[in-house]
């Protein structure tokens, strides 16, 4: 008696019509991207944010064009913008700590990273839709409220090539800078109300603090406070020379100290969340 042949099942195994590759920063951004335009936070704090540049910023212009015909010396209208841009900071700020850390509050993170296990590559994504989407919004606004400005206030000096490239580019760039401290803040901190609330401190507390140092032991401290407070570095953003005596930062300067501040907290934030558990 001979044993029965085996059976063979055809070897048709399931092929997905969906080309399989692997996920690379592009996959990243696009997430990223998607879920940053699609939450109306974003909408919120950026509409915000616009209007506070605007309405302030060509409320301090119309003021200043009507206050009569005595010069502003070799000041331009464009230092006008700073006063639009310290509140507008205040929504960046809370756009850069909800751009992660309202994940850990509704527990998305762990979505995140399961779809995205390269936990580096989702902080860098998040980061650069981040400083893109910000960089280009307020450089825009920046812009078309400096144009309103130069235009209302004649008594003022003409702004060169270089005061235009600061007051634009250069504000668009500190402020979205300044939203990477955040968000660099919201990963390490884990807690939306916490990291805000810490920013907004360092945003104000400094100047704020100075303001009741009397003691004399305490005067270059003070002077370090009132110099290099985040909202005396916007006011040298717009000037050439030190604003505050012979010593402090102007031009560029602000830009390059808080984008060394923002690096060290980012560095700090990417290795803090690839050695902790979420």
């Amino acid at each position: 008696m001979t044993a029965p042949a085996p059976h063979h099942v055809p070897a048709h195994s399931y092929v997905s019509p969906i080309p399989v590759r692997r996920a690379h920063l592009g996959d990243a951004l696009a997430s990223e991207w998607t879920k940053i335009r699609s939450v109306r936070s974003t909408l919120w704090t950026l509409g915000v944010m616009v209007l506070l540049m605007v309405v302030i910023g060509l409320g301090v212009a119309a003021i200043a064009a009507n206050a009569g015909e005595q010069g502003m010396g070799d000041e331009t209208a464009l230092s006008f913008g700073f006063f639009g841009m310290l509140p507008a900071s205040i929504c960046v700020i809370t756009l850069g700590v909800l751009t992660i850390a309202s994940e850990y509050g509704t527990g998305m993170i762990r979505t995140t990273l399961t779809a995205c296990p390269s936990r580096a590559r989702v902080l860098t994504a998040k980061a650069i839709v981040f400083f893109l989407l910000v960089f280009t919004v307020t450089t825009v606004v920046a812009a078309l409220v400096g144009a309103v400005q130069v235009g209302l206030v004649e008594a003022a000096a003409t702004p060169t090539a270089g005061e235009w490239l600061r007051a634009t580019v250069g504000a668009g760039a500190y402020l979205a800078t300044l939203g990477l401290l955040s968000l660099a803040l919201g990963t390490l901190i884990r807690h939306s109300a916490g990291a805000i609330t810490v920013m907004i401190g360092l945003l104000l507390l400094p100047l704020v603090a100075a303001l009741f140092m009397f003691s004399e032991a305490l005067k270059s401290v003070q002077e370090a406070l009132f110099t290099y407070a985040i909202p005396s570095q916007m006011i040298s953003l717009y000037a050439a020379q030190p604003p505050f005596g012979d010593k402090g930062p102007s031009g560029w300067e602000p830009l390059l100290i808080m984008a060394g501040v923002a690096g060290v907290a980012l560095a700090g934030a990417y290795a803090v969340l690839n050695s902790r558990d979420v």
